[in-house]
């Protein structure tokens, strides 16, 4: 392998690492905000709001997956060449 590979190997490593950090902040924040909604006195259109929500927590948590799919793919082919 030759060092402009390997650095690009690297480069792509960071990349998928810095996404998943990115997906998983998204999710904490994500997860926040139906925390706050969960903590405030509920009529019909803060139920509604909290339980939107809980979808957006839901589709972040799908994003931080794939997003630690990616990375554990590319770090398997690098140690593990599958």
């Amino acid at each position: 392998m030759t060092t402009d590979q390997t650095q690009e190997d690297a480069a792509e490593l960071d990349t998928l690492q810095a996404a998943y950090k990115t997906a998983v902040e998204a999710w904490i924040a994500a997860i926040r905000k139906e925390e706050t909604l969960a903590s405030v006195t509920h009529s019909v259109a803060e139920v509604d709001k909290w339980e939107e929500a809980h979808f957006e927590e839901d589709e972040a948590r799908n994003k931080v997956l794939e997003a630690k799919e990616a990375y554990e793919d590319a770090l398997r082919e690098k140690f593990f060449g599958f």
